[in-house]
């Protein structure tokens, strides 16, 4: 499953205190709480005693709890005292009362003294703003220092620039345990193999940069960052790795990410769990999520609840999901709202949907608008729909402009449709060219298409030597590659070929087989069928029940069926009904047909008026 994360710009300012929750156990609160409070009297002794460290101390413990008026004193003694810690802990403070330029003062004087936090404050002081020299300067001093806020906020600097050195301080940052900085780090690496594998140009590198990516992504995710969590499930997913990946999908689901609600929806419904699946969709189509807006419309769909389906999809759109307008047409279209459906159908068109920009060409095509019907075949063929490029060759083709549709087909066929590569066979084969034709009808015949199963043996069949002769019920050699090719598309329901195939065993001399596929292809409406299974049962000696396939033949517009007819009939001295085929033999042919047709029957005609 692919998903897209958008990249985030995040400063963080310093570790987030959180207030202390209360144990469910009173006195062991209280005891943390007393604990604390003779720690904080400890240090307001010594700092009256003039400890500038307790000063320092003291301070940051007010600071921490949102103390700032009790915090100040003790921080500006201390500063003054030359505590680099305590210059940086009032820069903070000042800059919580929005005294920012008074804040970077005291930073200035805490970096220069050597603080990392210091310089990352101040570095991010002049980040905002717009002073990206001196930023990049003290965010620098802060990261080669070791500090994690720095170097990931150097990173982040640095890469807004397009600087190569920003992944080394992401990655200086990852190490450290920077979650965001895990994060990003695994999109780029996520990117350059992505980019790799689309130049072609990969050597090893892409497979590389994925492993190490999804590697950051794991880091990333088990420290609580959702949408790792939801990279890392979709690289779990596209491996096959389903169980985990929906461990991790659910992970990020909880935290609030709504596409790995979705991502885990679509996990439950390929398992068989709709009514799970639907949960999640939910959860993720009310917190916006377009793509889970149109699988609950799907889902209500199927189920035959048009009216919720139609609710969804509109979900979907107003999310800004343009497949809404296209699922929404397609249901309006399974209905017979034809004009709603074209509404739907040209506002996702409009957007560069290009399935919809196909349907919208069909439709207007159906409705008599070739010429409307054109432009949107060809807009949805340029943005890559390969149904859209063998509608456009089916529409030249129709107009006799078989170049252009060729060209239209190929296209198509480089793209894998089967129906565009039996065009281009085909038509390869009408040009002489048989080596194009036979690589193109393999790949419609591959892909399915019992035509092209059924062209495709009949290239290689012309190359066969003629087989030796055989009588009936004698076995012969194993099957040639052609009679697979003819059995694949009479397996399929191909008449000609089924007939063929029971040719074929007819010459090898295995007459249950042959007589199995003549009657289907009869059965299915084939006269050459019928004709055969006739030839077949005659010669076992069941001249009734072939009379009666001929007589289907024959009514099917079989010449040699009728004549065979006029024959069994003459010697049952049915002379009549003998004259009657052969006169319908002679006006169905073919020429050699029609004329032993024609003396049969004038022999009748003289035997019947003696």
């Amino acid at each position: 499953m692919d998903v897209m994360g958008d990249k985030a710009t995040l400063f963080e300012s310093g570790r987030i205190v959180r207030p202390a929750e209360r144990d469910e156990v009173g006195e062991k609160g209280d005891a943390v709480e007393t604990g604390e409070a003779v720690e904080e009297l400890r240090h307001r002794l010594a700092a009256e005693a003039g400890d500038v460290e307790a000063m320092s101390v003291l301070g940051a413990m007010l600071l921490r709890r949102g103390d700032l008026d009790g915090a100040e004193p003790q921080l500006r003694a201390a500063t003054a005292a030359g505590d680099r810690a305590a210059a940086n802990n009032l820069g903070v403070l000042l800059h919580q009362r929005g005294y920012a330029d008074e804040a970077a003062g005291w930073w200035r004087v805490a970096a220069v003294a050597g603080s990392a936090a210091a310089a990352h404050a101040l570095g991010r002081h002049h980040r905002e703003r717009g002073d990206e020299p001196a930023a990049e300067y003290w965010l620098r001093q802060s990261a080669e220092q070791g500090h994690t806020l720095g170097a990931y906020a150097l990173a982040d600097l640095l890469e807004h620039r397009g600087d190569e050195g920003a992944q080394r301080w992401m990655r200086a940052a990852a190490e450290r345990g920077h979650r965001e900085a895990a994060y990003r780090l695994a999109r780029a690496l996520d990117h350059m193999a992505f980019e790799a594998q689309e130049t072609g140009d990969d050597n090893g590198v892409g497979a590389s940069a994925l492993e190490e990516a999804e590697q950051w992504y794991r880091q990333a995710a088990a420290r609580g960052h959702r949408r790792a969590a939801l990279h890392l499930g979709a690289i779990l997913e596209k491996r096959g790795e389903l169980k985990e990946a929906g461990r991790w999908y659910l992970t990020s689901a909880k935290d609030g990410e709504a596409r790995a609600a979705c991502a885990l929806g679509f996990l439950l419904r390929d398992a068989g769990d709709t009514e799970s699946a639907a949960v999640w969709w939910l959860r993720a189509a009310q917190e916006g999520d377009g793509n889970a807006a149109n699988a609950l419309g799907a889902l209500h769909a199927e189920r035959g609840e048009t009216q919720t389906a139609e609710r969804w999809y509109r979900a979907a759109m107003d999310a800004g999901d343009v497949n809404g307008a296209y699922n929404l047409a397609l249901l309006c279209a399974e209905q017979g709202r034809t004009a709603q459906a074209e509404q739907w159908y040209r506002r996702a068109a409009y957007t560069g949907h290009r399935e919809a920009a196909n349907a919208l060409a069909i439709l207007l095509l159906q409705g008599g608008d070739t010429t409307g019907a054109e432009p949107w075949f060809s807009k949805a063929a340029e943005a890559g729909s390969v149904d859209a490029a063998f509608n456009l060759g089916i529409l030249h083709a129709g107009r006799g402009d078989e170049e252009t549709a060729l060209a239209w087909y190929e296209r198509a066929a480089a793209a894998g449709h089967t129906e565009a590569a039996l065009q281009v066979g085909i038509a390869r084969l009408r040009e002489g060219d048989e080596q194009t034709a036979e690589r193109h009808l393999r790949c419609a015949a591959g892909g399915g298409s019992a035509e092209a199963a059924y062209r495709l043996a009949t290239v290689l069949d012309a190359r066969r030597p003629p087989p030796p002769a055989h009588e009936l019920g004698e076995s012969s050699q194993e099957k040639s590659e052609c009679e697979e090719w003819y059995e694949r598309a009479a397996t399929q329901g191909h008449r000609r070929a089924q007939v063929r195939v029971g040719m074929l065993a007819a010459a090898r001399g295995d007459v249950v087989e042959a007589a199995r596929w003549y009657r289907e292809a009869a059965e299915g409406g084939s006269r050459n069928g019928a004709f055969n299974l006739g030839l077949l049962l005659a010669r076992e000696g069941s001249e009734p029940e072939a009379a009666l396939w001929w007589t289907r033949a024959a009514d099917a517009g079989h010449g040699r069926a009728a004549l065979r007819l006029a024959l069994v009939y003459a010697r049952r001295g049915e002379l009549a009904e003998g004259q009657r085929w052969a006169d319908r033999a002679v006006s169905l042919g073919p020429a050699e047909v029609a004329e032993r047709a024609a003396r049969l029957r004038d022999a009748l005609r003289q035997e019947l008026s003696a």
